[in-house]
């Protein structure tokens, strides 16, 4: 596996952080190297949010991304305004296109566009959205298995949790599912 290095990014409250968490833990578990940085705004929930994860089969020197990321998650144009520069040419751009209403700029990286609003809201709650999100990304990439993220989701939020693996599991499922059906 080479190196993955990608960023989260949102508004407070949407998950980014609990979906890098997620793969970090995930890799993990698979005995990969791995670093999860987060970033927040001042605000907290409803603030800026983003975090880098860094997914390798080698040591990990740095968990900084600067503007080397071969994916960037994005679920809010701010986020897409402030990140879509730092990914490598060829990189991956996955945009929640239920919030974000113009199209990447860029020609040289691949752009999936994923309504993951109104998908978690088929799953049953918009708080999915991040796990719609996750699971459009690791379809099209595979730095981790979906197993390994579910297994990473009891051990990352505790047995009180559990009883949500269907839900995210199913939105995972519906993430990946929608990004097979997206044109660049």
């Amino acid at each position: 596996m080479s190196t993955e290095k990608i960023i989260c990014a949102g508004f407070g409250g949407q998950g980014v952080m609990s979906m890098g968490q997620l793969m970090t833990y995930a890799g993990m578990l698979e005995e990969k190297e791995v670093s999860w940085l987060p970033s927040y705004g001042p605000e907290m929930r409803g603030g800026t949010a983003n975090c880098s994860v860094i997914v390798s089969s080698k040591p990990v020197g740095s968990p900084i991304i600067t503007d080397d990321a071969t994916t960037a998650i994005v679920m809010n144009l701010p986020s897409l305004t402030k990140f879509e520069k730092d990914l490598v040419p060829g990189g991956k751009l996955f945009i929640n296109s239920s919030l974000i209403d113009i199209k990447a700029s860029r020609d040289d990286i691949d752009v999936y566009y994923i309504k993951a609003n109104e998908i978690a809201q088929e799953v049953g709650t918009i708080k999915a959205a991040n796990m719609v999100m996750l699971g459009a990304y690791l379809e099209i990439v595979k730095t981790v298995e979906t197993e390994s993220v579910l297994e990473a989701f009891k051990k990352v939020f505790g047995p009180s949790k559990e009883k949500f693996v269907p839900m995210n599991r199913e939105a995972l499922a519906k993430g990946a599912q929608a990004v097979k059906a997206c044109v660049k």
